[in-house]
């Protein structure tokens, strides 16, 4: 299940359930994730990698993706190597969110992202991975599960390549600074009661 599953009681946030029963809360609190989901290889021709590509190592990946700030239509995520540390935001105003997590590798081309996206509504928690292979310098991507492959990048590169998008600048801490600011989530308050604040 890669989107939210607008249930009755459950809501779901790429692929897991996030909170029971707070149907809105969840919702908007996984706007960011989902832009994630958009922005990679959304408008791209399917593309099937052929049969002697090879699953990126770790290692190819770190270093295609360290440092590096991935720009989509309405925001950007970053994937900071020191500690492994992903951040990203996305959308504005009512839509606004932020994230906070870890990003990681493995030897058999995946790359995820493991975040809480905080919104005006709530948090919650969304994990999201990309399959890589390669030949020679042209990289097949997709997301995962179920999504198809496309060339991420050309060999040369190629203008409309998402690989482009891949940049060696900071374009999450500044928007990242103003929003934790921002973003004041809602607590539930129990109904008929008013709510009073104790002196500590």
């Amino acid at each position: 299940m890669n989107s939210a599953n607008v249930g009755t009681n459950d809501v779901y946030c790429i692929g897991r359930r996030v909170v029971s029963g707070r149907r809105r809360l969840a919702v908007y609190a996984c706007l960011g994730a989902f832009s994630l989901l958009a922005f990679a290889g959304g408008s791209r021709g399917a593309e099937a990698p052929p049969p002697n590509a090879k699953a990126m190592t770790a290692t190819e990946l770190y270093n295609l993706y360290r440092d590096k700030s991935w720009q989509w239509s309405d925001g950007a995520g970053l994937m900071q190597a020191d500690g492994r540390r992903f951040t990203a935001w996305a959308g504005s105003g009512d839509k606004a969110t932020w994230a906070e997590g870890r990003w990681t590798v493995n030897d058999k081309g995946r790359m995820c992202f493991k975040a809480l996206w905080h919104s005006s509504s709530g948090v919650a928690p969304a994990r999201t991975c990309f399959s890589h292979k390669r030949v020679g310098d042209t990289i097949y991507q997709k997301r995962d599960p179920s999504q198809n492959w496309y060339i991420f990048k050309h060999s040369p590169v190629a203008e409309g390549d998402e690989f482009n998008k891949l940049v060696s600048r900071d374009l999450v801490s500044l928007n990242l600074y103003k929003l934790r600011i921002a973003i004041k989530p809602a607590t539930s308050r129990p109904k008929g009661k008013i709510s009073r604040s104790k002196k500590k």
